[in-house]
């Protein structure tokens, strides 16, 4: 056998490191055979991770099955398994809403219909919010629909997403990884971005869906699902624009399952092979496709014509450049009157800030030119993984991901000139950095 793929592959990873992608792992397997695996520490093999809007093509397998089963149609109209939802005098427009309209994503709202954090039934809030357009005609990404689809699911199996599926598909598998799936305040899952499973996990089911659902998913739902069937042209990202499926999207060599952040499976039947990723691009905006090109142009081109035995890779994720030269050891206390920070006062010593702020004082630890792995300042209970470094004179930049089952980060740039710091962050958004955005100012005192 040759190992020229393996090159191919050392290629792709030195390339996304090199464009500063945070990876978790991958999985990259041909013709179902797993030819390299890879995590980045301190991510590791088995343990679950967020998967967000993967969560939509599991739901969509699960409303597969039941219409295998006879207990659904696609033409059917959503309110008929909802009349307790309506309102009085209903828009005609939700009236002629189908089943094969919500796996599509060409709903009768042009945006997510729930609030996070307002409503207790965010399926509910779907047939609430005044419709904006005729359904079935154009794509719009709503993830309320996946929501009603997990609903659904409930209303006719009498069981949550998770628990049907583990019995349904992933027992059947082997796809045993611990799972669990995030729930809206009524206690249904989050059908459209509240998964957590393993990476493995997500390799076998992508896997089984490449060869055709093995009696457990069906066939024909699998090929309509994975075939365009709602054109995607007004999208910015290159992927993005393939069109999209039953709840997944086209790409230019086959389909994907795609999740915030890059948790994607890739999957190219022309060659049989499949990629699956875990990471975290939120502080990216084009960090996914970041993810695609380097998987299509690495790799890719070479399946079919070059072979490697199966390798395992244990990685680090990439850091922020430090430059000794520009070291400050320690500086401030500094202090802060009302800002959209919500800082009282910063002091750096070495690679600690002892941050304080609504959620009181607290240190905040950072890798020089290195991660390590932390809490994040006044949430005890959300492990980090930080880096920072020393760019010019006076200027730090930190980057800090939350690793746990919300994977999200703040980038901060902080700025020492004379009696003055000055703070400028940005946020992936997440309920623990709401005061991770803006620009504050702070001064020695007496300044």
């Amino acid at each position: 056998m040759n190992q020229k793929l393996k090159t191919r592959v050392d290629n792709m990873i030195s390339r996304l490191h090199r464009e500063d992608v945070c990876m978790h792992g991958f999985i990259l397997s041909v013709g179902g055979e797993i030819k390299a695996t890879a995590y980045y520490e301190p991510f590791e093999e088995g343990k679950p991770h967020r998967m967000y809007s993967v969560s939509k093509t599991m739901t969509a397998l699960a409303v597969g099955m039941l219409a295998e089963d006879g207990k659904l149609s696609l033409g059917d109209h959503i309110v008929d398994y909802f009349r307790d939802y309506l309102p009085e005098n209903p828009d005609g427009r939700l009236m002629r809403q189908t089943i094969r309209d919500m796996l599509r994503m060409s709903t009768c709202h042009r945006a997510t219909a729930y609030k996070e954090g307002v409503d207790h039934d965010w399926a509910k809030s779907f047939f609430t919010v005044p419709p904006t357009h005729e359904p079935g005609t154009v794509f719009n990404y709503d993830t309320g629909c996946s929501q009603v689809l997990a609903a659904l699911v409930k209303r006719i199996s009498g069981k949550n997403v998770l628990e049907f599926l583990q019995e349904r598909l992933w027992g059947p598998i082997g796809a045993e990884d611990d799972k669990f799936w995030l729930c809206d305040p009524s206690g249904v899952n989050q059908g459209g971005t509240g998964l957590c499973m393993s990476l493995r996990d997500m390799h076998r089911t992508a896997q089984v869906m490449m060869d055709g659902g093995r009696g457990l998913i069906p066939a024909w739902f699998l090929s309509e699902m994975t075939r365009c069937q709602i054109t995607t042209e007004m999208y910015t990202n290159e992927e993005e624009r393939y069109g999209y499926g039953w709840q997944c999207w086209r790409t230019r060599c086959g389909w994907a399952m795609y999740g915030l952040g890059g948790q994607l499976a890739i999957a190219c039947p022309d060659k049989d092979v499949l990629l699956c990723t875990i990471a975290d691009t939120r502080l990216d905006p084009v960090g996914v496709q970041r993810i695609y090109n380097a998987f299509f142009a690495e790799i890719y081109p070479y399946i079919g014509m070059e072979d490697m035995s199966p390798s395992r890779y244990v990685l680090k994720p990439p850091s922020l450049l430090d430059d000794p030269a520009f070291h400050v050891d320690q500086a401030g206390p500094f202090f802060f009157e009302e800002n959209p920070l919500k800082l009282r006062s910063v002091e750096l010593r070495g690679n600690t800030l002892i941050w304080e702020n609504d959620m009181g004082r607290n240190e905040w630890r950072f890798g020089l030119g290195g991660n390590i792995v932390d809490t994040f300042p006044g949430w005890p209970d959300k492990p980090t993984l930080c880096s920072g470094g020393w760019i010019a004179p006076g200027m730090l930049r930190i980057r800090c991901h939350l690793i746990d089952h919300s994977p999200s980060g703040v980038d901060m740039l902080i700025s020492l000139k004379g009696d003055c710091m000055t703070v400028h962050a940005r946020r992936a958004s997440d309920y623990v950095l709401v005061n991770y955005e803006g620009v504050a100012s702070g001064y020695l005192v007496g300044k």
